[in-house]
């Protein structure tokens, strides 16, 4: 089982104080806070081994390059897809613009493209905007009022006109885990390409790919308890050779001529530029970071700490929570007549580092009918005692108010 106390100590971050109260961080959903074994790679790197990749024919050139591509096989042995089919990206958003750009550049008008009304505007925006370039049609697979995806509709929207089924794995307002793989099948049925957007499912659950039958998934980094400005771009071998690439220089460049160029062979078809080298090694000690808790683990202790969670808020009155009752990683809620912004505030003041707003899923919280929820999100460095922090410190913020 996961010792959160334990785990907790390998985080420099985490033994500050905040107004002299121990520092309660629970925004992981936003992005997760990183343990020294990460830190130490990306320094010892750039003392040791740094150079840029793939060019330098010397030492440090091809130690560099030896070290990027190490991580290259370790994300795909940690989603179980083959080295060729993992993308660095600068972050998740990134990944959702390339496939947005280059699987676009096939459809055709009045094409459809489904996505869910629970998107994180990653994977909201960019096919909107594709959809008014191009004339295509945008649908959403329905909510119920449970926080869960209504399949019914799915079933029913899921078209041979649908040319892009792409849907988040887990939502970062609802903590709802979605049924993907159901979804995945649906679009295949219909001749669609499945899209996953793994940013909040990679870090808590064991994510297998060719379980799940997606033809792209991606991730962040800095959620996975890596550094920010990286991410990662899975997709099918075949699909990838069929893609043009989204960004143009650097090592995505097989030749190039005054009359034009040619591509790289992938996954670099699509790494343009110098890539975030130094990221990617944190990347690496990440996975192998949180490989070593094991993410069966790590998903049972997910699950078990927001059970607890969403029990102990239930019991405060004036509170609303969203989602299902059996989620992950993530709760939101509201409070009677407290704006989510000033819960937040006073729960700063209380040592508690919580979100407030529209959780960049404005369209979700619109179908919920609120403004902005409190989110409470949770990583491996969370007990059951954070918990009871929370909950003291909303009630806390009642007093507060009723002043």
């Amino acid at each position: 089982m996961i010792n959160a106390n334990k785990i907790r100590e390998d985080f420099p971050i985490l033994q500050q104080k905040a107004y002299g109260k121990r520092l309660v961080y629970l925004d992981s959903a936003a992005t997760a806070q990183k343990p020294q074994a990460m830190l130490q790679a990306m320094d010892t790197f750039y003392k040791t081994s740094y150079a840029n990749v793939h060019r330098g024919i010397y030492q440090l050139g091809e130690e560099a390059t030896l070290q990027y591509e190490m991580v290259r096989e370790k994300v795909a042995k940690f989603i179980n897809a083959q080295r060729e089919e993992i993308i660095f990206t600068k972050s998740a958003t990134e990944a959702a613009n390339l496939l947005a750009h280059s699987l676009g550049e096939k459809l055709q008008e009045g094409d459809e493209i489904l996505l869910t009304e629970m998107e994180h505007h990653s994977n909201l925006v960019p096919w909107q905007q594709l959809a008014k370039k191009k004339k295509l049609v945008v649908k959403y697979i329905l909510l119920k009022n449970d926080g869960t995806l209504d399949m019914k509709a799915a079933r029913e929207l899921c078209t041979k006109k649908t040319k892009i089924l792409s849907t988040v794995h887990v939502s970062n307002v609802l903590g709802t885990i979605n049924p993907v793989k159901e979804l995945m099948a649906l679009a295949h049925k219909q001749g669609a390409l499945g899209i996953i957007d793994g940013a909040q499912s990679v870090p808590h659950l064991p994510v297998d790919v060719k379980e799940l039958d997606c033809d792209f998934l991606f991730f962040s980094g800095h959620k996975l308890l890596g550094p920010s400005g990286v991410g990662t771009l899975y997709g099918k071998r075949k699909h990838l050779e069929q893609m043009e690439p989204f960004l143009f220089g650097g090592d995505m460049i097989k030749e190039v001529s005054f009359a034009g160029a040619s591509w790289n062979d992938v996954p670099w078809k699509f790494e343009a530029g110098t890539p975030n080298i130094t990221g990617v090694i944190g990347l690496g000690a990440a996975i192998d970071y949180i490989s070593a808790l094991g993410m069966a683990q790590v998903a049972e202790h997910g699950k078990e700490l927001i059970a607890y969670a969403r029990q102990e808020l239930a019991k405060i009155s004036g509170i609303t929570l969203y989602g299902p009752k059996e989620g992950i990683a993530v709760v939101s809620f509201s409070i009677l007549g407290i704006p989510p912004h000033d819960v937040a505030a006073l729960l700063d003041r209380e040592g508690l580092a919580v979100r407030a707003g529209n959780h960049c899923a404005m369209p979700l919280l619109s179908k919920l009918g609120v403004p902005g929820t409190v989110r409470a999100s949770f990583s491996v460095y969370n007990a059951k005692e954070d918990v009871d922090v929370l909950v003291a410190g909303i009630k806390k913020a009642q007093e507060v108010f009723r002043q």
